[in-house]
């Protein structure tokens, strides 16, 4: 009896156990996973790699995407402004080489600021103003001054395929489209005619509704092309009198201090026409560079791989590289398909065949990779709640060669697509939507709602997304080779889940070995013939710690690192 006793007493308290573990388990689960979560993530907590950034001052550079009117309010009216990216700047890039607490950008492309009838303000109404949702002129002449000390290059939104329909010259040239011409050598009318406005000239105007191309009715008569919207007309390029005032309009805003010009739908300025658009962006970059080499000019060619890579035939530094870009691209696909064709060995060769090809047209070009955009879907619904591949995502994005683009919000993995307003959302500083300097967001957006926490809390945890992108992008600033460096594929390593390459600057050669699987993988350097002496850096989407072993490179899942 005393037996049976005993037994029972033990069988009670190990139940009593297993109910107690149950309980704590679940208020794990139910609010305190980030405690679980950081002793996850130990290793990076004491990650021992650190070394001093080595970013030459040049176009290489890392870009941090802002749009405006969702990204910090400063005055409380719901709208971001630049006095409220005044304030984050040091979020940006605090400009000192020995704090940690930035995300470590150089470069900012600001996204129209220009004076306009809708929120997105690409339809500009005048070329030489601030619109004055965003602030005044000497709001933007301070940011101008306060990215300067940050060591930070402001490129804004230059927009030459179309104004808007209510910008004066447009006007003007309605207008006098119902004016007969006089025939004189100087106007006779009243207003300007036909024959003696020379904003007409400016626009794609046509008597006869053409059988092809987007074109819209004045109402006098007469049509104008407007390829993007009836709000949107097109500009003629070919107009000399029309280059001289774009040419007006570059020049003030670089001698405000603006170091470049991210070109809007350069792929329209004639639809289906690359020879003649190649031709524009030349006339572009002969321009800007008079003004000063080191100004940088980088143009949106949303088309295929083999088209937009012949535009760095006009010699500007830089065309967005879709074909690695969005739910489609091929950082996507390798990280969600599994098949030889978008393995990590096809993924070395895709880098280095977008190198050989844009050096091929232009040995000075700069590639511009970029993950997202204000048009595209964001990152975090490309992966099904997985966050350890939107982290190797931003890594790969990262870690190409040329001008990286980071559009905001992507560092805190923040949701949004379907219509464009939702992929502008307002930028998450806090769970808390009426917190300082929080945005509304466009108008008639949809609710979004987010699977990541809001900065407030990612700043938190060592192992969020948030201090994921503060590593990779510190480590792209150790290594002026990630960015510059001659790419050459390492063939002697056979497992196809592995991307290994190097990359060689001004004599300095590093290797690069991208785990881009689920699983731990071990590269024997001795046998793929890896030259290093150790480790520069690593970043570990996982938080598992980067190792030498007895001469093997030991890789967690969805891990970089580099050698040297």
């Amino acid at each position: 009896m005393k037996n049976r006793k005993q037994k029972l007493l033990i069988i009670i308290l190990v139940l009593l156990s297993v109910v107690s573990c149950k309980y704590n388990e679940d208020k794990v689960n139910q609010g305190e996973n980030k405690i679980e979560k950081k002793e996850g993530i130990k290793e990076t907590i004491s990650y021992p790699y650190k070394q001093d950034l080595n970013v030459p001052e040049d176009n290489y550079r890392t870009y941090y995407e802002v749009f405006l009117y969702s990204y910090y309010d400063s005055n409380g009216d719901g709208i971001g402004d630049i006095n409220g990216l005044i304030k984050k700047l040091d979020y940006i890039n605090d400009g000192d080489p020995d704090t940690d607490t930035d995300l470590g950008f150089n470069g900012i492309w600001l996204m129209p600021i220009m004076p306009s009838t809708t929120y997105h303000k690409y339809d500009v109404t005048d070329y030489y103003s601030i619109d004055t949702q965003y602030g005044t002129m000497e709001d933007f002449k301070n940011l101008v001054k306060e990215c300067d000390k940050r060591g930070i290059k402001l490129i804004i939104d230059m927009v030459f395929n179309h104004t808007s329909s209510k910008h004066p010259w447009f006007l003007s040239a309605i207008q006098s489209l119902s004016i007969e011409p006089c025939g004189e050598e100087v106007c006779t009318h009243e207003e300007l005619c036909r024959q003696h406005n020379k904003y007409i000239g400016y626009y794609n105007f046509v008597k006869d509704k053409p059988g092809s191309g987007i074109y819209y009715p004045t109402g006098n008569g007469w049509y104008y092309e407007g390829v993007f919207w009836d709000q949107m007309p097109d500009l003629n390029l070919s107009n000399e009198d029309l280059r001289r005032d774009l040419e007006d309009v570059m020049s003030y805003w670089l001698d405000l201090g603006v170091g470049g010009f991210r070109l809007d739908a350069a792929k329209e300025y004639y639809s289906g026409a690359p020879t003649k658009n190649i031709e524009v962006l030349s006339w572009i970059n002969e321009f800007v560079k008079r003004k000063s080499v080191d100004n940088y000019i980088v143009a949106e060619v949303w088309d295929s791989f083999s088209v937009y890579s012949t535009y760095y035939k006009s010699n500007i530094d830089s065309v967005f590289n879709f074909a690695f870009a969005k739910e489609d691209g091929k950082i996507v696909k390798t990280l969600n398909y599994s098949d030889t064709s978008n393995s990590g060995s096809a993924f070395a060769d895709a880098l280095i065949l977008a190198d050989k090809t844009f050096k091929g047209m232009n040995e000075k070009a700069i590639d511009a990779p970029f993950f997202t955009n204000h048009d595209t879907a964001r990152a975090a619904g490309f992966f099904v709640n997985d966050e350890n591949k939107l982290k190797m995502a931003a890594a790969m994005n990262l870690f190409m060669n040329g001008s990286a683009f980071v559009y905001y919000g992507e560092e805190l993995g923040m949701k949004g697509s379907g219509k464009d307003e939702n992929k502008r959302a307002p930028m998450y500083w806090s769970g808390n939507e009426k917190a300082e300097g929080m945005t509304t967001g466009p108008p008639n957006m949809e609710e979004v709602k987010h699977i990541y926490p809001s900065l407030e809390e990612q700043e938190q945890d060592p192992g969020s997304i948030y201090n994921f992108y503060k590593r990779a992008i510190r480590l792209r600033n150790e290594n002026p080779e990630i960015a510059r460096g001659t790419l050459e594929r390492i063939d002697n390593i056979t497992d196809i889940d592995i991307c290994a390459v190097t990359k060689t600057y001004k004599g300095s050669k590093i290797v690069m070995l991208y785990n881009l699987s689920t699983e731990e993988k071990s590269v024997d350097l001795v046998a793929s013939k890896i030259e290093a002496e150790g480790i520069r850096g690593y970043v570990s989407a996982t938080g598992k710690e980067v190792l030498i072993k007895e001469e093997r490179a030991i890789l967690p899942p969805y891990s970089v690192v580099v050698l040297k």
